[in-house]
């Protein structure tokens, strides 16, 4: 049993080594994402507001945004209030699905940025890149196979190399080169594994999701494309904001999603003063009709069920971000074990490889010369 499941060990790495190794260290990068680009565009992120200093009405910000970009429509808008961050408009190409991203300051009304693909700046194309390969869809259900069988790593390296617990940080540096390599290689997976198991399962869980959203949405090959609003004109998302924070006790709105689709509605995701440290801060919502404005329903994660708790935990899981910094560094460098891992790993496979050949030629010689 031991050897089948170090068989398929080592071919699981070897197949999916690739595909592994890119999610590892784009998502590594990506754990500091927010960082990242305020540091490298600080024009499009940063704010200066005094603590006093309230927002502008939505209702105002989103038809500036619109009059200065009248070929796009608005598929959703991500709001902050710290007085340090700016907001993001999301908006999409009249008749077509090309999504664009703006930057807003929602103290002062000023657009900071012009319309900007998804995968313009670095950072998001890296995103991209995470979680599709930058193939879309194919590229979503490659990513899921591989989450996979970076689940599967995790959990059979730590059946395999279960005793390794008892001396866990044992290197035997005198050694030669095969057995310090194998060390080094069974230190970092039982460490690494508990957070690697985390990333591969929330990582698999989200791209299957994508993968069957698109199939059961688009699968037929028909896409309706945005052309003009999908709400009434006279609607304000300003009240509608103001009525979601009514409607939850703490409720805080950090995203809008706009009806882009015949289908949807008018929802405002956000956070809200909970005991649980990985309540996302999307975690409750509140719907609207997107025609009447009437309110639909809402969710406090607080009354919500196991289920759905422990599917919005994912977010946080995934990214690391539940402890503060020093969750999120954890996550970096052990998001990063992978790398040495395949390269460990792969200089093991070789030496096992070498050393059959050469117990095989060895052989051969002993029954030529008999």
């Amino acid at each position: 049993m031991r050897k089948s499941l170090f068989k398929w060990h080592s071919y699981g790495a070897l197949i999916a080594m690739l595909p592994i190794l890119i999610m590892s260290i784009t998502g590594s990068i990506l754990v500091f994402k927010v960082e990242i680009d305020s540091l490298l565009r600080p024009n499009h992120m940063l704010v200066e507001a005094l603590p006093e200093t309230p927002r502008i009405s939505l209702d105002t910000l989103m038809q500036t945004t619109l009059s200065e970009n009248p070929e796009y429509e608005l598929g959703g808008w991500e709001l902050y209030d710290d007085k340090s961050r700016s907001d993001a408009a999301y908006l999409i190409k009249r008749g077509t699905d090309d999504w664009h991203k703006v930057y807003v300051n929602q103290y002062s009304g000023q657009l900071l940025s012009q319309p900007y693909p998804m995968d313009h700046f670095i950072t998001d194309w890296l995103l991209e890149l995470h979680y599709s390969f930058l193939l879309h869809v194919k590229g979503a259900s490659v990513a899921f196979v591989a989450a996979l069988v970076m689940l599967f790593l995790g959990i059979s390296g730590m059946i395999l190399y279960r005793r390794f617990w008892a001396k866990l940080f044992t290197l035997r540096l005198g050694a030669v080169k095969r057995i310090l390599y194998s060390d080094i290689h069974k230190m970092v997976g039982i460490i690494s594994s508990p957070v690697l198991i985390i990333l591969a399962f929330t990582g698999a869980y989200w791209n299957i999701s994508g993968i069957i959203h698109e199939v059961t949405e688009h699968g037929d090959g028909e896409h309706v494309y945005i052309t003009k609003p999908l709400y009434r004109a006279d609607i304000s998302f300003e009240a509608l904001h103001q009525q979601a924070t009514n409607e939850i006790s703490s409720f805080k709105a950090g995203y809008l999603a706009m009806p882009h689709e015949p289908d949807r509605d008018i929802t405002f995701y956000g956070e809200v003063d909970s005991n649980n440290p990985l309540n996302s801060e999307y975690s409750s919502m509140v719907s609207f009709d997107k025609t009447t404005g009437v309110l639909l329903s809402k969710q406090d994660i607080r009354e919500a069920g196991l289920l759905t708790v422990f599917l919005d935990s994912f977010r946080k899981l995934h990214f690391g971000y539940f402890g503060g910094l020093i969750t999120r560094i954890i996550w970096c460098v052990l998001g990063l074990m992978p790398v040495m891992l395949a390269f460990t790993g792969l200089y093991l496979y070789w030496q096992r490889r070498q050393s059959k050949v050469q117990s095989k030629q060895k052989r051969q010689q002993m029954v030529n010369a008999i």
